[in-house]
């Protein structure tokens, strides 16, 4: 199907035969897979389909999708499919958003000990946000916590930080009591930030005194014991960044927003602007900026913009959404069962959503015509990479 807006697929088919011969032993296996199935994505390399509008009569190919969890025009449907399955675990109380980010130092690290630094930091973050809770000077409760996992800045910088969405209360420790938390306000901010800060230096070390840390370039010198202490000294110092924003208004608004947020990537297709001679144009938001200046735009080279998109790549495996307490994978369906007795909230209130804009839908079929909206018929399966020499036959639909 022809298209006019710029992709990330156009960037990298232009430019990315002669960026991965140049860059050759340097990219992972990871990054060339990423590479080549955002390539891919729908177009005659992956196969498809001929449809038939069963309104219109109009034919129309579609190519299937790479699936890749990078990939910008595969995420859309990974949210619809995601929100469906989280929509059983919303109670009717206040949700918080909180967000916890690690220094620069600890970022340009990270990158090279990416399994590591990524499963440290959503452990920290959900330690911290379960015992501060559980204190009875704070809450006094037991937590339930999503976390997912975000990597960049909007310039496409490594910034690897979790966005956490918290329900406004949780299980006195006899479970025998739904205990909320002050309205419009969850947890002090600067005690989790004292105690982050605390919790993840601390396993940073042990990671490093069990060798599992890799230093490299500028870095290198930090495999001694004594240089990695006094590199750390200064961070035991400064604040680390954690904030927390005003609650959801609703628990619909809190799926609706943070399934955008779970199947983000670095960069979306919306967010490009032209690619020519002087290189890749993308809109960013400086945040250190106010009010409308905060929008502005920013150009790159080819092949620096392919380098960055390509940092926030993530070993293969790795989860980028994590459940914790009492809304762990374990025992989070008798934990949502007990909560909404005590909140005597009935099974058949629990919310139905059906869309990521938290409105109910119709069921829709899978292929859609662009022309009139109707449902289109499936004519013909093309194989992976089966060119197209002719029209689709005439077959008529019943």
């Amino acid at each position: 199907m022809a298209h006019c807006a710029l992709e990330v697929a156009d960037i990298f088919r232009t430019h990315g035969p002669g960026w991965r011969n140049a860059q050759r032993g340097h990219l992972s296996l990871g990054q060339l897979k990423v590479m080549s199935a955002i390539e891919q994505c729908r177009s005659a390399a992956l196969g498809g389909h001929v449809l038939r509008c069963e309104g219109c009569g109009q034919d129309q190919i579609a190519y299937n999708s790479c699936r890749n969890r990078h990939c910008p025009k595969c995420q859309a449907s990974a949210a619809q499919r995601w929100l469906q399955a989280r929509q059983a675990d919303l109670l009717p109380v206040d949700y918080y958003h909180v967000v916890f980010t690690l220094p620069a130092p600890i970022s340009a690290i990270a990158y090279y000990n990416k399994a590591e630094i990524y499963a440290l930091l959503f452990d920290a973050a959900a330690e911290t946000l379960l015992t501060i809770a559980a204190d009875p000077k704070h809450l006094g409760a037991s937590i339930g916590v999503t976390l997912v996992l975000h990597t960049w800045g909007s310039a496409l910088t490594h910034h690897p930080h979790v966005h956490g969405i918290v329900p406004g209360g949780g299980l006195s420790p006899d479970g025998e009591r739904w205990v909320a938390c002050k309205p419009g306000f969850f947890l002090s901010v600067r005690v989790l930030s004292r105690l982050f800060r605390t919790r993840f230096l601390e396993a940073l070390g042990q990671l490093h005194r069990a060798g599992r840390l890799r230093f490299i370039g500028e870095f290198a010198a930090l495999t001694d014991a004594r240089a990695f202490a006094h590199w750390l000294a200064p961070l035991r110092k400064c604040e680390w960044v954690v904030y927390a924003k005003r609650p959801f208004a609703g628990p619909e608004a809190v799926l609706a927003y943070l399934s955008r947020y779970t199947h983000r990537v670095a960069i979306s297709n919306s967010r490009l602007v032209a690619m020519d001679e002087q290189g890749v144009t993308f809109r960013w938001k400086d945040y250190r900026a106010k009010g409308r200046t905060r929008r502005k735009t920013m150009t790159l080279d080819a092949d620096e913009f392919m380098r960055r998109f390509l940092l926030h790549v993530l070993p293969s495996g790795f989860h980028r959404i994590r459940h914790y307490g009492i809304l762990a994978n374990g025992n989070r369906t008798a934990n949502l069962v007990r909560v909404r007795d005590l909140l005597g909230q009935k099974a058949d209130a629990v919310p139905q959503i059906t869309s990521l804009d938290a409105e109910p839908c119709r069921p829709h079929p899978t292929f859609v015509c662009m022309h009139c909206g109707a449902a289109m018929s499936v004519l013909l399966a093309l194989a992976r990479g089966q060119p197209i020499r002719a029209p689709p036959p005439q077959v008529r639909v019943p």
